[in-house]
């Protein structure tokens, strides 16, 4: 799937879009919206695009950081991480 089919999402547009120019003084409440976006982490494509979102240039560079930013990437990999040992397992 490339990238223009995982982003085509209405929800996911409208979310990232409210978040622009907003991370250095919104970062904890942005955390929360995307966690609340991605609920219980079941939808894939939702836990892809929250961390391709939070691994894009201004985040990897340092341009937008926050502990907050730096949790849920965590949280996110941990999910990723495992998912894959139960897939390796089933």
């Amino acid at each position: 799937m490339n990238i223009k089919e995982v982003v085509n999402d209405s929800e996911w547009q409208s979310i990232r879009i409210s978040m622009l120019g907003t991370w250095k003084m919104k970062a904890p409440k942005n955390c929360q919206e995307l966690k609340e976006y991605l609920g219980d982490f079941s939808d894939s494509l939702k836990v892809r695009r929250v961390h391709n979102y939070l691994t894009g240039t201004a985040f990897r560079i340092g341009l937008i950081k926050a502990k907050e930013i730096t949790e849920l990437l965590i949280e996110i990999r941990n999910f990723k991480n495992r998912y894959e040992r139960e897939r390796n397992t089933a």
